[in-house]
């Protein structure tokens, strides 16, 4: 079923806000209405051919039709992340996406720790000045 404009706009609005409180250091790569992307803020040598992008990706969220996917990259990194989490894993799908219909299913306390603990481990993993 579909998503209100209204439902839309809830849980985009919780994720935009948490994930501004992360840029800076952060730098915030692509925002449109329906989507917004972090990545670190030093550029830094990314796949096989070790071509140097901007910064590493770090988090990103997209409107659907039906829900709003959160990506979290840090969780590839550190899979006891999603220990720390219990609520928010209800909505995760795969290794680090999150689908979320409902703006209940965010916990906006465990995304803030999800997201402060997800740049200290971008810092600590060199793709943060």
């Amino acid at each position: 079923m579909p998503l209100t404009p209204a439902i839309k706009t809830a849980i985009t609005s919780i994720l935009a806000t948490a994930m501004r409180k992360c840029a800076p250091p952060m730098v915030v790569s692509k925002e449109t209405r329906d989507a917004m992307e972090l990545i670190g803020n030093k550029p830094v040598p990314y796949g096989s051919t070790k071509k140097i992008v901007p910064g590493m990706y770090f988090c990103s969220y997209i409107a659907r039709k039906d829900m709003v996917s959160f990506y979290f990259f840090p969780l590839y990194y550190d899979a006891q992340l999603v220990e720390s989490i219990p609520n928010l894993r209800k909505t995760l799908k795969g290794k680090t996406c999150f689908n979320i219909k409902k703006p209940e299913e965010l916990d906006v306390k465990e995304l803030n720790a999800m997201l402060k603990k997800g740049a200290f481990a971008w810092k600590k993993s060199g793709y943060m000045k």
